[in-house]
């Protein structure tokens, strides 16, 4: 009985060893995929407000337009 139960815990100290290591893979793998995302993120935020410049100086450029008429 005593050898059972040690390949009992043999096996489950191997499934937890095996869950380890892929959570561990999984987590590294999500660390870079929210890296990839703020870094995108970053990206559109400047492209969102460069378009909002433009915007802006295309409206104001229009309303100089209007009153010089």
């Amino acid at each position: 009985m005593t050898n059972r139960l040690l390949n009992d815990v043999e096996a489950r100290l191997d499934e937890l060893i095996s869950l380890c290591t892929r959570l561990e893979k999984e987590n590294t793998s999500l660390r870079t995929k929210e890296t990839d995302w703020q870094q995108e993120r970053a990206r559109l935020i400047e492209k969102n407000e460069l378009a909002r410049t433009r915007i802006e100086a295309m409206i104001a450029r229009l309303k100089n337009l209007e009153a010089e008429s």
